[in-house]
């Protein structure tokens, strides 16, 4: 048995988290995530709407669902159509340069060149595997649902993050799994009128992954208003 982990803070949650992109093949309980899944409304929401929809999968189901993703990602290695624009066509400087300079860090901890387009294509595939981890979580969005519902459904995200975080399991929030929503509802049988946001892969990190050393950067929040 893992010695207990001291606990965290709420500030130590925010410091310590990262996006893990390798983990163990350890088991996390399920009623652990649930139950954080749950407490994890508690987050703030306009009009007390609660626009999110979970859905967990482990076990068997998510033993099918990554096969059936090794297959899809082979046959349609660039998503379903229409694929989702996860950032404007044309990034202003300092969004552009902070997303080069990610790629460039995570990229060369994985010794991947930048011009290596299968080697790199080969590694976001690994999304589609939840990065090994045991237990993944779809968030889901209503259709309908307004920008400030997605203010609210982000809230809740890094609410179930943070309280992963706590409880010692690390995690990866995925917006990828978008790419192949249609694919992803069918599986889960989710209702058409649903919008996949991302997925959330949980479990323990791999120490030995390189990729799992990384620490993104930060610029100052407070001085981007003079920058634009």
């Amino acid at each position: 048995m893992p010695a207990p982990q001291a606990p965290v803070s709420v500030s130590g949650a925010v410091a310590r988290r990262r996006s893990v992109r390798a983990f163990l093949d350890r088991p996390v309980s399920r009623a652990t995530v649930e139950d954080i899944l749950r407490r994890a409304a508690r987050a703030p929401s306009g009009g007390n709407l609660q626009p999110w929809v979970v859905r967990v999968v482990d076990g068997a189901e998510i033993a099918a669902l990554k096969a059936l993703m090794r297959r899809q990602v082979a046959g349609m290695p660039d998503g379903e159509p229409p694929v989702p624009a996860f950032c404007p066509d044309a990034l202003k400087p300092p969004y552009l340069a902070r997303r080069r300079r990610n790629g460039e860090i995570l990229y060369g901890a994985l010794g991947i060149d930048r011009d290596d387009a299968e080697a790199r294509r080969a590694w976001i595939a690994g999304n589609f595997q939840f990065f090994g981890a045991p237990v993944g979580v779809m968030l889901f969005a209503e259709r309908q649902s307004t920008p400030y519902q997605w203010v609210d459904i982000g809230i809740y995200l890094q609410t179930v993050l943070l309280l992963l975080c706590e409880a010692g399991l690390d995690s990866c929030p995925q917006a990828d799994w978008a790419m192949y929503e249609a694919t992803v509802k069918q599986a889960l049988g989710a209702p058409p009128d649903l919008t996949l946001v991302c997925g959330i892969a949980i479990g323990y990190a791999d120490p030995d992954s390189p990729g799992n050393a990384v620490r993104t950067e930060r610029d100052d929040p407070l001085a981007a208003y003079a920058i634009r």
